[in-house]
């Protein structure tokens, strides 16, 4: 993927450079609460430096910086499947807490989804989101994302179970 530059924001690849920036914006239990377990927290150096090697290494590059002023603050993903499904895959996304409510997380969704439909085999994006994170279901309903379905508790995510919402979006 190549870097996507628009007015508030870029998409770009991780570089060692952004773990401080990294550790800034994913050390916050509002994220984290909002993730899966392996986002850490408190996020650290050395979670920062793992997650970015690991980002780094992967070939295609499925895992994606998002940039203002100069510095990571926060991230999107791909997940592809395979075998059979392997022209869908899921889609992730964070952005540190001083971006939210900006239209940032819905314009870097947009920016990223266009790009996948228009430059690879993928032809159907999935996220699944905790029922409780209303502003992701916004972002993802603002991108044409539709709910197929609740998923009764199909998370444990601290020390409870929790219903997730799934979102599909096909070309």
């Amino acid at each position: 993927m190549e870097k996507f530059q628009k007015k508030t924001f870029r998409i770009r690849s991780w570089q060692p450079t952004d773990v401080p920036s990294l550790v800034e914006h994913a050390n916050n239990a509002n994220i984290a609460n909002n993730l899966r377990d392996s986002f850490p927290y408190p996020y650290t150096e050395e979670d920062a430096t793992i997650y970015i090697n690991y980002a780094i290494g992967k070939s295609p590059m499925q895992d994606f910086a998002i940039e203002t002023d100069g510095k990571a603050m926060g991230g999107i993903s791909l997940v592809p499947l395979s075998d059979v499904e392997r022209f869908s895959a899921e889609i992730g996304y964070w952005l540190g807490e001083s971006y939210w409510n900006k239209g940032i997380a819905t314009e870097v969704v947009r920016t990223f989804i266009n790009y996948l439909f228009h430059n690879t085999s993928i032809v159907r994006l999935f996220a699944c989101v905790f029922t409780h994170n209303l502003p992701s279901v916004r972002v993802l309903e603002k991108n044409g994302f539709r709910k197929v379905g609740i998923l009764h508790k199909a998370a444990y995510k601290n020390n409870r179970f929790v219903d997730m919402y799934y979102y599909e979006r096909c070309t």
